[in-house]
């Protein structure tokens, strides 16, 4: 049995940021903290909903301020990256095979955004928005 060391390569705290793809990623998995607090955002509008309606007045003063709003674009914008790089990734995670052939990744992609379109469409009309 050897008594030399073994070699233990240095990884300091910002080892991330010596690659691009290695920040990309770290900027993607990122994007999980604002969807969180967006996710709790609507939560405290669900308290101040049944709260009553003083509660859910103030609860719509607050995101209607310059920085709510700020807010919530970066958040739309951290949520759309999240979304995108996901339907990007899921060809590499589901393996579909058709009679003995793979499907092409961009009907995987593409089926997607196709779902995401019609569920966005669907949600729209719920709520009784444009159609």
């Amino acid at each position: 049995m050897s008594k030399r060391k073994p070699y233990t390569r240095p990884m300091g705290p910002t080892w991330w940021a010596s690659h691009p793809y290695y920040r990309f990623y770290m900027l993607r998995e990122g994007t999980s903290v604002f969807v969180t607090l967006y996710t709790l955002a609507l939560v405290c509008a669900l308290f101040a909903l049944v709260k009553g309606e003083a509660a859910w007045d103030a609860y719509v003063a607050a995101m209607s301020s310059p920085a709510a709003i700020v807010f919530h674009l970066v958040c739309l914008a951290m949520a759309m990256l999240h979304a995108v790089t996901w339907f990007s990734l899921t060809p590499k995670t589901m393996d579909i095979w058709i009679k003995g052939k793979p499907l092409p990744e961009n009907l995987i992609v593409g089926g997607h955004y196709a779902g995401f379109v019609v569920a966005s469409i669907v949600v729209i009309v719920a709520i009784g928005g444009w159609l």
